[in-house]
C-alpha cells in the first residue's frame, strides 16, 4: 500500500483527497519567532524549535500510534493508497515538520511512503 504524508495550510483549504487529517495548530508556532518566519519545517532551526516542545513529541506519538494501528488494517483490506494530511495555519512550519517526521518514521516500517508539501513550504 502506498502512503502519502502531506502538509497543508488551513488558510489554503484542506486537501480534497485526504483520508486522514491531523491538525497541529495547537503546537508552538515558529511564525512568531522573527528568525524562524522565513524558514520551513525542513530547516534545522525550526526542527530544533519544535523538538524542544514536549507537545510536539506527544502529538507525534499520538499520530504515530494511530497510524501504526490502523494503516495495516487498511492494507489488509487491499487498499492501494492512503493519504495522511497534516495541517497548520499556513502550511510552512508545524505541518511540514510533522509530515517529514511521520514520513521518516513510517518509511522505516513500510515501503511506499512519500511526502508532499503544499501551502507555504511547497
Amino acid at each position: 500500500m502506498k502512503v502519502l504524508v502531506s502538509s497543508f495550510g488551513y488558510k489554503h483549504g484542506l486537501p480534497p483527497d485526504a483520508d486522514f487529517v491531523f491538525d497541529v495548530r495547537c503546537l508552538a508556532n515558529p511564525h512568531w519567532v522573527e528568525t524562524l518566519q522565513a524558514l520551513t519545517g525542513r530547516d534545522a532551526a525550526v526542527i530544533a524549535f519544535l523538538d524542544e516542545d514536549p507537545d510536539a513529541d506527544r502529538m507525534f506519538d499520538d499520530i504515530r500510534g494511530y497510524l501504526e494501528t490502523w494503516l495495516p488494517k487498511f492494507a489488509a483490506r487491499d487498499r492501494a493508497a492512503v493519504h495522511v494530511a497534516i495541517g497548520c495555519t499556513g502550511g510552512q512550519h508545524r505541518s511540514v515538520y510533522m509530515a517529514e517526521r511521520l514520513a521518516r518514521h513510517l518509511r522505516d516500517r513500510m515501503p511506499g511512503v512519500s511526502v508532499r508539501h503544499t501551502g507555504n513550504a511547497g
